[in-house]
């Protein structure tokens, strides 16, 4: 038998009695399945070793156990945090002018708005976003000039209706 028809079967033989243990522990099914995931991630990765215990789901079941533990005290650590400092205000409603732009990037294709956001968002030079984007640098001016046109085209205000309103 292989290592991996090893770990099969021990797998299908004891996933369900270590996630039914987590759960027990974490009242939470989504979290006692990322823990005996995580512990089952982790015995594989050592499978030669932890293959040979008398007992390798006694094994897992530990690292399981940890790693949920793990969590509750991160959980606990930053209800804490949020005791202590508060918890963020409500971010405000985006501008019409952001959703204006916004709007107008969608229409753009994908190349110009990924070459206006690196430059004009994150504030990279022409030659770090041609280095991010494997384009050359004439490429990304070339993005650059075509899309800062398009969106003049796309946000156009009507002076009249501006003059109205």
């Amino acid at each position: 038998m292989t290592d991996v028809d090893g770990f099969d079967e021990f797998y299908r033989g004891s996933r369900q009695r270590l996630l039914g243990f987590v759960y027990v522990l974490t009242s939470d099914l989504a979290e006692a399945q990322d823990a005996v995931q995580e512990a089952f991630v982790r015995a594989w990765q050592r499978w030669s070793t932890v293959g040979s215990y008398e007992d390798p789901e006694a094994w897992v079941r530990v690292v399981a156990a940890r790693i949920a533990v793990s969590r509750w005290r991160s959980l606990r650590s930053r209800a804490r945090a949020y005791r202590r400092l508060g918890a963020a205000g409500p971010l405000p409603a985006p501008s019409t002018d952001t959703v204006e732009i916004v709007t107008a990037m969608r229409r753009l294709p994908e190349e110009q708005r990924v070459a206006l956001a690196l430059y004009y968002l994150l504030g990279l030079p022409v030659a770090d976003v041609a280095r991010e984007t494997g384009v050359p640098v004439g490429t990304v001016k070339a993005r650059l000039s075509r899309g800062r046109g398009a969106l003049a085209g796309l946000l156009t205000v009507d002076l009249e209706e501006a003059a109205d309103a």
